[in-house]
């Protein structure tokens, strides 16, 4: 059985803005690890549409091989899209949901292959409530912002988690791996 793995990065704070965090080299190289190793990404219109950012340095590549191999990567990899406005996800890799997210991600779960990727605020939010989740990957950069959209929603019920494992980066972020205590 596949595991569901929520990967999202934080400020210290808690907060989820993809400008706050420190994108270098070794950050962008776990994450190409990350998808390398999963059969597929879960995201929500916000998150994908942000993912295009990767696209152009698919065709004219930056020089910069954590950037150009993370390119390849997110581009690589299939994605499905949950979005009820989104009608062409306009990347070959990426289709848009057509069931609701539970039976999505209960028949991934029991097909073979490489594990699953949350890759949305939104999304983990929604898999959180469903039970849904086996591993969270909570990257957090040394940064505080003070405002935002916070990593979890208010009406999320206490959970308790077990640490499994951290890594830790030069920049100051460190992920840490979390299972849910059963």
């Amino acid at each position: 059985m596949r595991k569901v793995i929520a990967a999202i990065n934080t400020t210290i704070d808690g907060f989820c803005d993809h400008t706050a965090g420190i994108a270098d080299q070794e950050l962008h190289d776990h994450y190409t690890g990350l998808l390398n190793n999963s059969g597929v990404v879960l995201y929500g219109r916000v998150t994908f549409e942000l993912m295009s950012y990767w696209k152009p340095f698919l065709d004219k590549p930056s020089g910069d091989s954590s950037l150009d191999d993370f390119a390849k990567a997110i581009d690589r990899i299939p994605k499905v899209i949950f979005s009820h406005t989104l009608s062409n996800p306009h990347w070959d890799t990426a289709t848009l949901a057509q069931k609701p997210i539970q039976e999505i991600v209960e028949d991934l779960k029991n097909q073979s292959g490489k594990d699953i990727l949350v890759g949305s605020r939104s999304m983990i939010n929604q898999l959180m409530k469903l039970k849904l989740i086996d591993e969270y990957q909570l990257c957090i950069h040394p940064v505080v912002i003070g405002k935002g959209l916070p990593l979890f929603d208010e009406n999320i019920d206490r959970t308790v988690f077990q640490l499994t494992k951290t890594k830790t980066f030069k920049s100051g972020a460190i992920i840490l791996h979390y299972q849910k205590c059963e």
